[in-house]
């Protein structure tokens, strides 16, 4: 886990009003020393202690928060395990972030485009190798051309040819000239297809970068998934109705049902250009319900999904653009199926109990979780909460970030995390207390879910998906219950990743650590 990086700026704010140490310390109700401790960055901060600090500075707390900072540090650290650069002591990225944040932003930067490159290379080496078509192609090139030579060197040959054989001849080069063209003009057509270069991982961290940027909130998709309830008179839990009435309505919007018929089952399907939401006669509840809410939100929320977009600077790429209209999209279906001025309340009083809200606000277990994480409108915050989706092969393929918690960008995480436990227990809810090298506690809630069946003879698709959050709110959930949250209580001792956490003496580790900090 990355050291905080707040310290520096707690001791210049602290001096800029006039301050000593031990003023500060006694005004917050702590020790000199341990005040030291935090301005030396040898402590973490976080919760009440840092909201105390900034009110006694008279600064607003995102001066002290440090997330920005924190995600860089993390974003080195993995760079760090890689092989080629793993001689680099731990403490250089922190100390790197803190002195040349430049610096730093340019090394993560020239890191994921040689990384992109190296994907890209692989994949094209792998379509070299494998695809049947590449082998027939070169192998039709190397008849074509040895033919054509064969009949080039007896013509350059035997200068006293008869015209009738020279004729034969001189047929044949053209022939296999064709031949040659043809071949080569579909090889040139198929090697267009192959992937690009610079594509192959960027706009997906672009995409997490722009998410994390702004807190995982976006308060003009709020207002606008509220105007748009509004004006179709969506109430919540039963939001599916109201849309579809609406739909059909104002955009002419024809909603079909489709038969499975014993084939393949697709996800529900919009077709703006020809006005159709075709929805499996399948589909679960909260599934029909978003997908009315995503037709919704594409029609009628569009300019200000292109507005968040083109206010910012992290989106790049073509491709990151569009995966970011998507994902936007998305989040303004979450808030016309979960309203935040209800939802948010809700989920306070029902300690944050997913099935129960899930139930109230007719939602999936993934659908609500999603929304839990969203929930950071200034004075009517929730709990601060990290999303992540994996896939059983530990493929993350969702992720909203935690500040302090670093999800895993570059590869699998520890896999005592509960997500990947999940899969052992399918359906069933594992809650977890975690502790990391550095004392950091959080509570970790994982339960796996199955999307569409695809009908009888396909294995399902299972996905397992976790919500985690700082342990000093744990008692503010129903997952506390029964929990001993005191912080000498035993907790599961994980780490972030093997080649990032320093305890030797795990049974699950898979790889040796990148570094040695002394701890057995």
């Amino acid at each position: 886990m990355a050291r905080t990086l707040v310290g520096q700026r707690i001791r210049d704010h602290r001096k800029a009003k006039g301050w000593t140490q031990a003023a500060l310390a006694a005004h917050l109700h702590i020790s000199p020393s341990y005040l030291n401790l935090i301005e030396s960055d040898r402590r973490n901060i976080a919760g009440a202690l840092l909201k105390r600090i900034a009110e006694a500075l008279e600064q607003p707390l995102e001066e002290f928060d440090g997330a920005a900072e924190r995600r860089l540090v993390d974003e080195l650290g993995e760079i760090a395990a890689d092989a080629e650069v793993a001689s680099l002591p731990l403490d250089s990225p922190a100390d790197l972030v803190a002195r040349h944040p430049g610096w730093a932003r340019a090394l993560v930067a020239l890191h994921r485009s040689g990384r992109d490159r190296q994907h890209a290379i692989a994949a094209l080496s792998d379509r070299l190798s494998q695809d049947p078509f590449l082998g027939d192609a070169v192998h039709s090139l190397l008849t074509n051309l040895t033919a054509i030579r064969s009949a080039s060197e007896i013509l350059e040959s035997i200068a006293d040819l008869e015209p009738a054989r020279r004729k034969r001849f001189v047929s044949i080069i053209a022939g296999d000239s064709r031949r040659l063209s043809d071949v080569a003009h579909a090889l040139a057509a198929f090697l267009a297809k192959a992937p690009a270069a610079g594509g192959a991982v960027t706009p997906v961290e672009e995409v997490d970068d722009f998410v994390f940027d702004n807190g995982n909130h976006f308060p003009a998709l709020e207002a606008a998934a509220d105007a748009l309830a509004a004006q179709a008179g969506a109430q919540p839990g039963a939001v599916d109705a109201a849309l579809s009435a609406w739909l059909r309505r104002e955009h002419g919007v024809e909603v079909r049902s489709s038969a499975s018929n014993g084939g393949a089952v697709h996800p529900p399907r919009f077709d703006r250009a020809a006005g159709v939401l075709e929805l499996p006669d399948t589909s679960a509840p909260s599934t029909r319900q978003f997908a009315f809410a995503l037709a919704a939100a594409e029609l009628a929320c569009g300019a200000q999904v292109a507005a968040a977009i083109d206010g910012s600077t992290l989106l790049t790429a073509p491709a990151s653009r569009r995966r970011a209209e998507r994902v936007l999209l998305s989040y303004v279906a979450g808030a016309l199926v979960m309203p935040y001025s209800a939802f948010q309340p809700a989920a306070a009083a029902a300690q944050y109990d997913i099935d129960l809200l899930g139930r109230r606000f007719g939602a999936s277990f993934e659908q609500v979780c999603h929304r839990l994480a969203t929930l950071r409108r200034p004075g009517a915050e929730g709990i601060r909460f990290g999303f992540m989706r994996v896939d059983p092969a530990g493929f993350v393929t969702k992720r909203l970030a935690l500040p302090g918690l670093p999800l895993p960008r570059y590869g699998n995480a520890c896999p005592l995390w509960a997500v990947y436990g999940a899969f052992r227990s399918p359906g069933a809810l594992v809650r977890e207390l975690v502790e990391f090298p550095a004392g950091e506690r959080y509570l970790m809630l994982a339960r796996t879910v199955e999307k569409e069946s695809q009908g009888f003879g396909v294995p399902p698709r299972l996905l397992s998906v976790m919500l985690v959050c700082d342990a000093l709110h744990a008692d503010r959930t129903v997952y506390a219950r029964g929990l001993d949250l005191r912080a000498s209580a035993p907790a599961v001792a994980v780490g972030q990743s093997c080649r990032m956490c320093p305890r030797r003496d795990c049974g699950w580790r898979q790889e040796d650590p990148i570094i040695d900090a002394g701890m057995h």
